[in-house]
């Protein structure tokens, strides 16, 4: 007799929130793209304390951007915004008051949520079907909005409410697939991790990692469906709405 299935976890980007859905609002109320206004709240402080030019202040950013993705994606590691600010600074070789750069590490790291991307249609019916069976939890990684504002933001969508646990990269430790992040829902919901399985968008993170430690996955393609032809998930999913029978089957299986 196989595993019984007790709990399922999701990735938050680009399986329950379409990412950089955001970008046409703020390009509708004038606003800078986040690229850009990430780099322009970082060029105003230093400014304000002693002119620089915004080419470096960008160059800077761009390099702690490429050191941000290497040891992501070969160490499982999320650097936190207060990490990758204190590597642009290092970088500029200049220092911000403590005041001063407390309000950038804000500023950059409510961005997602003072103006919000929106959920992938369907996203709310399926957790509502779900949470009626199943413990639910988000297994994310905080990319740069921590796991305070990426709670927030599904609280905005009215999401929130069917999650009973979250392991988000920049509290855990780690980012997927590092099975920490696995353990950490598992722990916090009471179950075995091979008594879950894994929705996600990308088959590296959400399918391989789950599946390394025993869990089921299933890869979700509706927003990003780059792996759906070179995947070894369970299952694919294309709609959400699709999604409670999916599980039901795997968990039947």
């Amino acid at each position: 007799m196989g595993t019984t299935i007790k709990a399922v976890t999701f990735d938050l980007w680009d399986t329950i929130v379409d990412d950089d859905s955001d970008e046409p609002k703020r390009q509708a109320q004038g606003l800078r793209s986040k690229y850009d206004e990430r780099r322009h709240i970082v060029w105003d402080a230093l400014n304000r304390q002693q002119p620089i030019p915004l080419a470096d202040v960008k160059l800077a950013f761009d390099v702690a951007d490429a050191g941000f993705n290497n040891v992501w994606k070969s160490h499982s590691i999320n650097w936190t915004v207060a990490e990758r600010v204190e590597v642009i600074l290092k970088g500029l070789g200049r220092e911000l008051p403590s005041t001063d750069r407390d309000r950038v590490i804000e500023a950059l790291g409510r961005m997602e949520v003072d103006i919000y991307p929106d959920a992938i249609p369907d996203i709310g019916s399926a957790l509502e079907d779900l949470a009626k069976r199943y413990k639910l939890a988000i297994v994310s990684d905080a990319i740069v909005t921590p796991g305070t504002g990426l709670r927030d933001l599904l609280d905005a969508h009215g999401l929130k409410q069917y999650f009973s646990a979250f392991a988000f990269s920049d509290e855990v430790g780690h980012s997927k697939p590092h099975r920490s992040m696995f353990d950490a829902a598992a722990e916090q919901l009471g179950v075995a991790v091979e008594e879950m399985v894994h929705i996600g968008d990308r088959d590296h993170n959400d399918v391989k990692g789950p599946h390394a430690i025993g869990m089921k996955a299933v890869l979700f393609t509706a927003t990003r469906p780059d792996d759906k032809n070179n995947t070894t998930a369970d299952a694919i999913c294309e709609r959400h709405a699709d999604l409670a029978g999916i599980i039901d089957k795997l968990a039947g299986a």
